[in-house]
């Protein structure tokens, strides 16, 4: 795998990592004094971990 897609994928797992934490312990975040809800969160784990999991596989694959 390249340098560039690996610190890609490592870098979407950690954002889905900490977004699957917001959501499941519940940490609130406030943006402009206004709090923001967790549901975002789940959303948000749910794309960038499918994304890490696309170029992962992509990556493994090699030229077609």
């Amino acid at each position: 795998m390249k340098p560039f897609t690996t610190i890609t994928v490592v870098l979407l797992a950690l954002i889905a990592a900490v977004q699957l934490l917001r959501f499941i312990l519940g940490w609130e975040v406030t943006v402009n004094g206004l709090i923001v809800p967790l549901w975002p969160s789940g959303i948000a784990f749910v794309i960038t971990a499918g994304l890490a999991v696309m170029v992962w596989r992509e990556a493994r694959r090699g030229p077609v």
